[in-house]
């Protein structure tokens, strides 16, 4: 099975470097750009199913790629509760903390466990390679790519958050 990835375009401006998670925001203008460039990269592809995270910014790099994509909120980002739309910076002064490395700043962090977020992409992603397509696609967020990479590549977890995934990114994977 062919499983290609892809990051959501660029988001609004104001939302850049922050911890977004669950905050459905929608896409810059180069976002918008970029979502029509990923549309004549993939336009020729042929995929099984094409499956999105339910949140806008991922739903808006589709908008250019003419399919009927499967919507989940399995595939969003991880929820940062209420450091959410924050940037590293503010969670710092409002927590007066400072990251040490990946497991202590985590633990910092609010919102969905890191062990519920990477059950959900696991029990996402097996449920999908059960399926006998041939090719998918699949419209998620970074953190979504990192946890993939950790979970099925052998990674460990804080060098693959430590990944740069930049935004309108395509990752392709052949699975046996």
């Amino acid at each position: 099975m062919k499983i290609t990835l892809v990051r959501h375009a660029e988001v609004e401006e104001r939302y850049q470097g922050c911890y977004n998670g669950h905050i459905d925001i929608g896409l810059s203008i180069e976002g918008e750009r970029q979502a029509e460039a990923l549309h004549r990269h993939l336009e020729r592809s042929s995929f099984d199913a094409v499956y999105c995270s339910d949140l806008r910014r991922a739903v808006d790099t589709l908008k250019f790629i003419t399919c009927e994509p499967i919507l989940t909120p399995e595939l969003r980002e991880k929820s940062w509760g209420r450091h959410e739309g924050l940037r590293y910076e503010q969670i710092t002064a409002m927590e007066q903390k400072e990251y040490e490395d990946f497991f202590q700043w985590i633990s910092v962090l609010d919102g969905e466990s890191l062990e519920s977020f990477l059950k959900r992409i696991e029990a996402f992603f097996i449920n999908v390679m059960e399926r006998p397509y041939n090719s998918v696609l699949i419209v998620t967020h970074g953190g979504v790519m990192k946890a993939f990479q950790h979970l099925f590549f052998n990674v460990g977890l804080e060098e693959a958050f430590g990944l740069n995934i930049p935004y309108a990114s395509i990752l392709e994977y052949e699975l046996h």
